[in-house]
């Protein structure tokens, strides 16, 4: 009986499914986020998830298995260096899976998995360029009541002048 036995075969032999798991964790590494299909990405998420609490331990044995499981040592440095510690507060859950519909051509479900503590490039710029920002802001604010104060100054001592 297959009791409690729960394995996405993706339509692939066992050799093939590891490759392919093993690809997708390379790339979902390496790029933050793929795009792929929802099965794909269900059948990634479990895998994903056990390397990055691999690589929370960091130590020597833990980079072995990686380098084993991955067999690209550039991949597994950024998982170690990158990834690892920026989900080191988080108790698993590390992955997220958006789906996004059907595909055009064979109507395949389709999803992106992404890391759940990815910062982006937009995002850090965004936080680095929001304080200053915000800063301008507050003195455009400032600046407004003045120029506001002074108009009205001006106008009371230009109209008895008038009349």
């Amino acid at each position: 009986m297959r009791h409690r036995s729960k394995t996405a075969k993706l339509k692939r032999n066992a050799s093939h499914r590891k490759a392919l798991l093993s690809n997708l964790a390379c790339s979902l590494i390496e790029h933050g986020r793929i795009k792929t299909t929802l099965g794909k990405a269900k059948a990634l998420r479990p895998v994903a998830e056990k390397l990055v609490t691999l690589a929370k331990r960091d130590d020597l044995h833990s980079r072995r298995l990686a380098i084993a499981y991955l067999h690209q040592k550039d991949i597994v440095k950024k998982l170690f260096a990158e990834v690892a510690p920026a989900s080191k507060d988080r108790q698993g859950g590390y992955c997220r899976i958006t789906k996004l519909g059907a595909r055009m051509s064979d109507s395949a479900p389709m999803a992106v998995i992404e890391w759940v503590d990815r910062v982006t490039e937009d995002e850090a710029d965004t936080e680095a360029a929001t304080p200053a920002a915000e800063a301008v802001v507050d003195v455009a604010a400032e600046e407004k009541p003045a120029k506001a104060a002074k108009k009205k100054a001006a106008e009371k001592t230009e109209e008895p002048a008038a009349e």
